[in-house]
């Protein structure tokens, strides 16, 4: 027969360690918030949650907020007192490669940013050189952010192509060939000796501007980077939708022109053979030369070259196109715009929303909202530490006395 007592005693604790943990989520997943926004998103009463917080910080769990780090979500007005996940609790690492450069960052489970390193380097060719490099910026960051890498719980990496995620390596032979039979995530998970999640870049940038960007608050979204390809990440119902086989997004694979030009995909008239950065630049070759790059092109298109604005005009025309049928088919409530193309600001933006808007003409509803990108080139490192941060079943294992709220 079980003691009436000590039954309520466990539902109780039960419920309290239920409570506990809420909060604990809550402050990995917005960074820093006060005792009232915690309340307010919870719906337990103040004196719960300020029982609540001074048993967690009792714990050294919990911390007020530090002021003057720069945080990867940025706050406008701020509470009196901001409380966030105490730097003990752990850290993750975030990496992206592109084409050309690797980028890598640690922050804290608060969302700070403690230590951010980028370097250039061939990563298309020389994929072992290349991971090599990430390991060593990774113990750079590590050092200089003074983490040690045993309160690291995990890391996050992107590539810029579609992703096997059984494998955990690039599923195209076409796009990054060197990389097709490279197990990505277990050959760097091996020279950091840490679990790493693996991603595409359009992905891990549409989870961070759906985390902390233009897309805050949003549930459905559409994120379209458009730099050296173009491609699509996409959350649907606050989670990024992958697909069956973890390659959903690859609009710059989608066919506009079944009579164009032959994509490297081996298909022909794909988006990319009319608005990749190779198709852009050759636009302006006549008149630039054959060595502007596709940021060049978008500079010079910012200081008024007119060339170049119709180069990225009619290039970006094309894109909404592809956009506007993503938007017709998923009805995303906000459509994001990165990558180097989102550095010609309007002059992109607006044909692109010109072409959703146009294809929504016949809806009684608002069509979707097209925006620039917030985060810049950082997206993808962002979205990178966002895969870690956010992820609690995957990587969140919080250690003693975290773990054990009893």
């Amino acid at each position: 027969m079980t003691d009436g007592s000590s039954s309520a005693s466990l539902t109780t604790r039960s419920i309290r360690v239920r409570h506990r943990r809420l909060v604990l989520d809550l402050l990995r997943e917005n960074g820093s918030l006060s005792q009232a926004d915690i309340a307010r998103k919870t719906g337990l009463s103040r004196t719960t949650i300020s029982t609540l917080v001074s048993e967690l910080r009792s714990m050294s769990v919990i911390v007020e907020a530090e002021p003057g780090r720069a945080s990867v979500s940025a706050q406008g007005g701020r509470p009196p007192t901001m409380l966030a996940l105490d730097d003990s609790v752990g850290a993750a690492l975030g990496i992206d490669f592109g084409h050309s450069h690797v980028r890598v960052a640690v922050a804290n489970l608060a969302h700070t940013i403690l230590s951010e390193r980028y370097a250039e380097l061939d990563v298309a060719g020389d994929p072992e050189s290349s991971l090599d490099a990430a390991a060593l910026l990774v113990q750079a960051v590590l050092d200089e952010a003074e983490v040690e890498r045993s309160r690291v719980i995990g890391a996050g990496m992107g590539l810029p192509g579609p992703i096997d995620q059984a494998r955990g390596g690039v599923a195209s032979t076409a796009v990054l060939p060197g990389w097709r039979l490279v197990r990505a995530a277990e050959e760097m998970s091996a020279r950091l000796d840490l679990p790493v999640e693996l991603d595409n870049d359009a992905n891990l940038g549409a989870l961070a501007e759906t985390a902390w960007g233009a897309a805050q608050g949003c549930a459905n979204v559409a994120y379209i980077k458009a730099s050296a390809g173009i491609g699509c990440g996409l959350v649907v119902d606050g989670r990024l939708f992958r697909g069956a086989q973890g390659i959903a997004g690859e609009l710059g694979h989608t066919v506009v022109n079944e009579a164009g030009l032959v994509c490297y995909c081996g298909r022909r008239g794909c988006l990319e053979t009319v608005a990749g950065a190779g198709a852009v630049t050759e636009l302006v070759r006549r008149s630039h030369g054959d060595h502007l790059t596709l940021a060049g092109l978008v500079a010079l298109a910012a200081d008024g070259d007119l060339s170049c604005e119709r180069a990225l005009v009619d290039i970006a025309r094309e894109i909404g196109i592809a956009a506007a049928n993503v938007c017709i088919l998923l009805n995303p409530q906000r459509l994001v715009i990165g990558g180097t193309l989102a550095m010609g600001g309007e002059l992109v933006a607006r044909p692109i929303r010109e072409a959703v808007d146009g294809a929504a003409r016949h809806l009684t509803t608002p069509s979707t909202e097209v925006v620039l990108g917030h985060l810049g080139d950082r997206a993808e490192v962002l979205g990178a530490l966002a895969l870690v941060i956010r992820d609690t079943t995957k990587h969140l294992s919080l250690r003693q006395p975290v773990a054990d709220l009893s």
